[in-house]
């Protein structure tokens, strides 16, 4: 049975200054609704924007996991995640004033002791799982470094093996844990980010490491931690399981498989979660999952106006009352667009990816609106981003929130994925008119 999701009770705040850039930051973590997820809001920039924890917006790049959006950015978040992810926390507002999450100690303690006195209650949602039934694997081309996804029916469980033969101080370790909240608590929360001392003199003359210091960072010379002692013999593999864990939580559901990562860091962690999230909409794809609420194209046609060619949905797979709808667009070379469009490198215009986006949003506002005699018309669209070409034999998965909608008008959050790879997001805000 899928488990209940999980939010805080109370509030808390802290403060201090990030690993990498040293800027000092004030945070606020709220309680937040079922299906909210974790959203990051940097509330020191102009309109508040909000980063959703979501792999489609993370950049496991410069030894830190980031979410980008819009512009903004919030740095060095896989600790407060995977102290989320070890305490079953799906959903809360985190409000920071500053670009990157203090460190703290440099571990993810400090934020299993604020969730405990934040005290965390259920929802009444379910959280969505997935059982891996095939293994799925990545690594870094060399085969230095992987991460391997195999099958398991008992939850989630991560081993890490690491190998720093240049120094035997560290040499080789290999830990594993189970993704439960005693475990990930007391083996894994308390370890702390560590360098080697030649790294950290690179990190500073690369502009990093800003904020670390020995209390904070466990800095590794030919004798040993200087000016700090070791928690656990093994802590440097334990933190990398530590950031391995917050990487993952970035799925947005509970995965039940068997991680076995060698030598990886954030950037293959990245790779492997997207792998896995578009093996997921695969099967769910391959496999016919319907809801009640699954839209074919001749329901489609009903609803939009649209019609070949320029209907550019062809099947609604996810319905959420009128809060959320998910559409599936097969780009083949038959699309007449591409007769004129660059037809020798034939590429989808990013025009017609945003109009297959607002068409996507037609079908969630106009089934709502068919009783109430209002049609949903398109008034502007606003921060676009087109982020990779969208190509013949591209799977265009098209996803539409619905933000805001009142008696006159509708805001829409839209993003465009290919292969779990973010390809185009914008808002777009209809008027409700009269039909």
């Amino acid at each position: 049975m899928p488990r209940k999701q999980r939010t805080l009770r109370e509030s808390f705040t802290f403060s201090g200054a990030g690993l990498h850039t040293g800027a000092h930051a004030n945070v606020r973590v709220s309680p937040a609704p079922a299906d909210h997820g974790v959203v990051f809001v940097r509330t020191d920039l102009p309109d508040r924007p909000r980063l959703v924890a979501d792999a489609d917006y993370a950049d496991g790049q410069g030894r830190r996991t980031t979410i980008r959006s819009g512009g903004a950015d919030i740095q060095t978040i896989e600790h407060l995640l995977a102290a989320c992810a070890g305490m079953r926390i799906d959903n809360l507002l985190v409000e920071s004033d500053g670009p990157e999450m203090p460190g703290l100690d440099g571990s993810a303690l400090p934020f299993v002791d604020m969730i405990r006195a934040a005290k965390p209650v259920e929802l009444a949602k379910e959280r969505k799982e997935f059982f891996l039934a095939e293994p799925v694997a990545v690594d870094d081309g060399t085969g230095d470094s992987s991460i391997v996804a195999l099958p398991s029916e008992q939850g989630l469980s991560f081993s890490y093996a690491l190998d720093y033969p240049q120094s035997p101080f560290v040499g080789s370790q290999f830990h594993s844990v189970r993704l439960e909240e005693m475990p990930f608590a007391n083996e894994i929360a308390p370890a702390r980010t560590f360098v080697m001392e030649e790294e950290a003199q690179k990190l500073r003359a690369a502009g990093l490491g800003k904020g670390a210091t020995y209390d904070n960072t466990l800095v590794i010379g030919e004798r040993g931690v200087i000016e700090n002692r070791l928690r656990f013999p093994d802590e440097p593999v334990r933190h990398k399981l530590l950031d391995l864990i917050g990487d993952f939580f970035l799925m947005n559901l509970d995965l039940h498989a068997r991680i076995v990562a060698t030598k990886a860091g954030h950037a293959l962690n990245g790779a492997i979660v997207r792998k896995l999230l578009q093996h997921v909409r695969d099967v769910e794809i391959a496999e016919g999952l319907r809801r009640d609420s699954t839209i074919e194209v001749r329901e489609i046609m009903r609803i939009l106006p649209h019609r070949y060619p320029f209907l550019l949905i062809d099947r609604v797979i996810e319905l959420e009352g009128q809060k959320r709808a998910v559409g599936i667009k097969n780009v083949t070379i038959n699309e007449p667009f591409f007769q004129g469009h660059w037809p020798a490198a034939p590429i989808m215009p990013g025009v017609l990816i945003v109009e297959a986006m607002a068409q996507l949003s037609g079908v969630l506002l106009l089934r709502k609106l068919e009783s109430t005699g209002k049609l949903a018309v398109l008034l502007s669209i606003d921060k676009v981003k087109l982020r990779r070409s969208v190509v013949p034999g591209d799977q265009l998965r098209i996803e539409v929130e619905a933000l805001k909608v009142r008696s006159r008008s509708a805001r829409v959050h839209c993003r465009s994925t290919v292969d779990g790879r973010l390809a185009c997001e914008a808002q777009i805000n209809f008027m409700l008119a009269d039909a």
